[in-house]
């Protein structure tokens, strides 16, 4: 199993996993031109894609999807409250698949299961993404953690986890006290330390990879993100990856 990211942040965000010939992209925030662009950057075209899922409506996540559903014929797989609240663009988008958070589904080879979250959304989930063997944990847009969430990705072989935000810097710097009530809520965005909270509450025995993810241009720094993570994960700064909002981050293998 592998995954990539071709971007993460506020500006858009998209993550791709492929065992095998199947391959399934992980919401999609850029316009068409720049998702096809950024796919070809890691070597894989619309036509390769075998689904999208979607994990809620708000548009760094959803505001591609539509369009790259209807120009490569691709099936999407969302929440009923996602396909609700953003149902007017899925318009002539003729394969939508509503998932129940608590089920698992098969895509090709991959074996996706959907957990909620807390986010100031309709129904939104993250996922886990499996070939039978390995399985891939990504978390972001989440306010806070769960004893739910933190089951789900306990014994992952690899994680993605939001880093969006360094308390401190959120609090001190110029948005507007609601966007910092927002953010910084039990339905916002998890900031470095609630992200080590959690990861140190895990089984991390198995794992092989760890991603800091969704990280604010304003409110943090890649080194604040990494540090955090590190001491949770007990690890070496250099170990740890981060997506960055223009290049996401590259191919990383699981094994």
């Amino acid at each position: 199993m592998r995954f990539s990211s071709l971007g993460s942040g506020s500006e858009g965000n998209a993550l791709l996993v492929a065992v095998g010939r199947t391959h399934v992209l992980m919401d999609c925030g850029f316009g068409l031109q720049d998702t096809v662009a950024r796919l070809t950057r890691l070597g894989v075209s619309p036509q390769q894609l075998s689904g999208i899922v979607v994990t809620h409506e708000h548009s760094d996540h959803i505001s591609g999807v539509a369009r790259l559903a209807r120009k490569y014929n691709l099936p999407v797989w969302l929440t009923h409250g996602t396909l609700r609240s953003h149902a007017k663009a899925f318009v002539g988008t003729t394969h939508i698949h509503e998932i129940d958070p608590q089920l698992a589904f098969v895509i090709g080879d991959i074996e996706i299961t959907p957990y909620s979250v807390p986010h100031d959304a309709a129904e939104p989930v993250q996922f886990v993404f499996s070939d039978g063997a390995r399985r891939l944990g990504v978390l972001t847009d989440a306010g806070c953690s769960t004893a739910h969430i933190e089951q789900t990705l306990s014994g992952c072989h690899a994680l993605v986890l939001e880093c969006n935000h360094d308390i401190e810097m959120l609090m001190n710097g110029d948005y507007p006290y609601s966007l910092k009530q927002r953010v910084g809520g039990r339905f916002g965005h998890l900031n470095n330390q609630e992200s080590a909270g959690i990861l140190a509450k895990l089984d991390i025995s198995r794992l092989q990879h760890l991603i800091a993810a969704h990280l604010s241009r304003r409110n943090n720094t890649p080194a604040l993100a990494v540090r955090a993570l590190s001491v949770a994960a007990k690890c070496a700064e250099s170990w740890i990856g981060v997506a960055t909002q223009e290049n996401g981050f590259a191919w990383r293998e699981i094994t």
